[in-house]
């Protein structure tokens, strides 16, 4: 998001002097990249809604009844939701979007930039 702390310091990455052609950073519309799996494959309609100032992570796992008070317990909460994943169609398509973006950035020849 445009004046977050990762706006700034990607912005900051990208004037560096002889950087831009080499470095192409993209950003997803994500809180966090948990939310790139797509619930239904944790037999959720949505991702519980983690009020304001509370930590992303912390309030999901709350929120479904998990642990979560210890950075183990958030650990293990990640290596949960990533055990349901399974292929890539388990994954939001704007994650994919912006992997597919990096993937030609890493391979083209630089014809377009």
């Amino acid at each position: 998001m445009e004046g977050s702390k990762e706006w700034h310091e990607a912005a900051g990455v990208t004037r560096l002097a002889g950087v831009a052609d080499h470095v192409l950073v993209v950003g997803h519309p994500y809180v966090d990249v948990w939310q790139a799996v797509r619930p239904q494959r944790l037999d959720l309609d949505a991702w519980p809604v983690v009020p304001r100032g509370r930590p992303w992570k912390e309030g999901v796992l709350a929120a479904l009844g998990w642990p979560h008070s210890t950075t183990t317990d958030v650990a293990l909460g990640w290596r949960r939701i990533l055990g349901r994943v399974t292929t890539y169609t388990d994954l939001e398509p704007a994650l994919l979007a912006r992997v597919e973006e990096l993937i030609d950035f890493v391979t083209g020849d630089g014809a377009d930039r």
